[in-house]
């Protein structure tokens, strides 16, 4: 058994204090970076690792919650290039019981979970922000739903402030624009100016 010397149990209680308070906004943008739970959890733990690795970088009592997006940002990046080289596979063995259980298309979905939240507003607006380029959902996230200004946003992503204004001024129209038939539905009509 490996005993910590005081520096290292020191070094973890500090990062305890200064980090783990920000695992569920963490979660929360890497929910919807991914659109997967299971990614979003491997996602958040990687960010989790790295912090961990290279918190004698990390200047105590700054934005920790900044720092650690810029982590989980830039390994969705990373690992999205390398997925995106790697060729598509399909294993036999997960998609052989699908077609063994196929009955006829009129058959209803048993499936409690798809049936529970497909009727859930969220889903409307999670599947518009993910219809959206990624430069403009990503400062919308980080803006409207996450709560960053425009300063740390700009130093997260690492563009100027005016990229920054810009792709959230797009990013609002883009979805504005996906979310016109969800408001209409739902009796909000557009007001004239």
């Amino acid at each position: 058994m490996e005993v910590m010397t005081r520096e290292e149990l020191q070094k973890q209680e500090d990062f305890n204090d200064e980090m783990l308070p920000h695992l569920d906004a963490l979660y929360n943008f890497a929910l919807k970076l991914t659109a997967n739970s299971d990614d979003a959890e491997d996602l958040v733990q990687d960010t989790i690792v790295k912090a961990f690795r290279f918190f004698s970088s990390y200047e105590r009592g700054t934005n920790a919650k900044g720092w650690l997006f810029r982590i989980l940002k830039n390994s969705y990046i990373n690992n999205y290039r390398k997925v995106s080289k790697q060729p598509q596979k399909v294993d036999y063995d997960e998609i052989e019981p699908f077609y063994e259980n196929i009955r006829s298309e009129q058959s209803s979905t048993t499936d409690m979970e798809a049936n529970m939240y497909g009727q859930l507003m969220d889903d409307d607006i999670t599947g518009a922000l993910s219809r959206i380029p990624e430069d403009f959902r990503t400062v919308v996230l980080l803006c409207d739903i996450e709560g960053f200004t425009y300063e740390e946003i700009a130093n997260m992503l690492d563009v100027p402030i005016g990229t920054i204004r810009s792709r959230l001024h797009r990013g609002r129209n883009l979805l504005k624009v996906e979310l016109t038939p969800y408001a209409a539905k739902r009796g909000y009509s557009k007001s004239e100016d």
